[in-house]
């Protein structure tokens, strides 16, 4: 079966309009390859943001490396645009976007397999020339058609429209997947990705008949046997959850979503907190969730598509898999 093309996969080099969804503050860059090597598209994450920028830096660019040395087919990179009360862009963002392009420009090899940036989070004007300078596919993850004409005007290349159901940092304006995308691709000219509830074809067929180009995911790939980052005990708890288990709370940039747990719970007793140091709290105990499987008292990040997950994919069979069973889809229903 042929796969599906389209101006997505064409701009960015891959087979299947399939993407994997940043995963920060997590360590994603063999997961990134398997989805690479499977002909959607991977996405190192970022390492989250620990005091020492620099280190954090370094971690970065070994996990871009990593991914570089697992595969070589394009993949990306995710990096929030993180801002202060003030507005002012936060340094690890800066360090952060400069280090993948840096990273690309000494190494001819990475920069051919590295081809895409994704923003999220807050507006990232000062950076589109950067990016479109450095010869790269800028992609913006936008919850609303007013960001995504923002962003498209402002010259991204592609938009990944993200409905609230979408797991991690959700969007702050909360408009769910089946009325924002028809509406953001209705708005925009570039090609636009859904985010947030898909997790097969029929997911996958739907966003293409909402107008959109292609699907990103983070659930459905965090449960995969090729998730060897992820301790087996998160994995079993979105395994094992249902509708209704899920929580939207305040995470770093706005909203998460997670698991309702003891540590979703208590975030009510943070009030007080320095914001800085809640900040770090937050982002060390979605680590610890995963590198640990403290599913408890920790923060475990998912979407409201885990109540749909039940078992753990291989990526290799699931990407190709997922492509042709969308093919079906619209086949069937045109017929």
């Amino acid at each position: 079966m042929q796969p599906i093309a389209n101006r997505y996969t064409r701009l960015v080099g891959i087979d299947h309009p399939i993407v994997q969804e940043g995963l920060g503050p997590f360590r994603t860059p063999r997961l990134a390859a398997a989805v690479s090597e499977a002909g959607g598209l991977g996405t190192v994450s970022m390492p989250g943001m620990p005091e020492d920028i620099a280190a954090g830096a370094r971690t970065f660019r070994e996990h871009i490396l990593e991914c570089a040395s697992l595969t070589d087919r394009p993949f990306a990179v995710n990096i929030p645009v993180g801002v202060d009360s003030n507005g002012d862009v936060l340094p690890f963002t800066d360090s952060y976007l400069r280090t993948a392009l840096e990273v690309r420009e000494a190494e001819p090899e990475v920069a051919r397999r590295l081809r895409v940036m994704t923003t999220s989070a807050g507006f990232p004007g000062r950076y589109v020339s950067l990016i479109k300078d450095a010869g790269m596919v800028h992609q913006h993850k936008v919850g609303s058609t007013r960001q995504a004409v923002k962003a498209a005007e402002a010259g991204v290349d592609v938009v990944i429209a993200a409905g609230f159901e979408m797991g991690g940092h959700a969007p702050s304006k909360a408009v769910h997947t089946f009325v924002l995308v028809p509406n953001v691709t209705e708005a925009v000219d570039v090609p636009v990705l859904l985010t947030g509830g898909a997790r097969d074809g029929r997911g996958l067929a739907a966003a293409l008949a909402l107008g959109a180009d292609g699907v990103a995911m983070g659930t459905r790939f965090i449960t995969s046997t090729d998730n060897s980052d992820w301790h087996p005990a998160y994995l079993q708890a979105l395994l094992d959850a249902r509708e209704g288990d899920d929580v939207a709370f305040e995470g770093v940039y706005g909203p998460c979503r997670g698991l309702r747990n003891a540590a979703s719970q208590s975030l009510a007793d943070h009030a007080g907190t320095d914001p800085v140091e809640l900040t770090r709290w937050k982002i060390e105990s979605m680590q610890r969730a995963q590198t640990e499987g403290d599913t408890v008292n920790s923060l475990v990040m998912t979407g409201q598509v885990a109540a749909g997950i039940t078992d753990l994919i291989t990526v290799a069979e699931f990407v190709p898999r997922m492509a042709a069973e969308a093919a079906e889809v619209l086949r069937s229903l045109a017929s």
